[in-house]
């Protein structure tokens, strides 16, 4: 019986891994070590007028290799804090810039 619970708790643990936000954008700036700044541009629809509003957002990601220059579009990850800003992590370039 034991076991059946260990095994549920391991499940729960993948599970909720699996939870975690993943978001595509663009490298603005790589001349940190190790972190980069990824924005992330998304169109709202104003809700009164129906103008179609474009609203930039500004992440802090974790590149561990230092692989990724600007204009490469990316896609990231949540992760815990890692420092007072960085709270994301490089997970894979979706397309390098020319």
């Amino acid at each position: 019986m034991a076991t059946d619970v260990t095994t549920q708790d391991q499940a729960a643990a993948e599970a909720s891994r699996n939870l975690r936000k993943e978001i595509t954008g663009k490298v603005t700036s790589s001349k940190m070590d190790k972190s980069i700044t990824v924005a992330v541009v998304q169109k709202q629809k104003h809700p009164l007028y129906g103008k179609f509003i474009t609203k930039t957002t500004k992440f802090h990601a974790h590149d561990e290799n230092n692989e990724c220059g600007e204009g490469d579009t990316v896609l990231i990850m949540s992760t815990r804090p890692l420092s007072k800003t960085k709270r994301w992590r490089l997970v894979e370039i979706i397309e390098r810039a020319k």
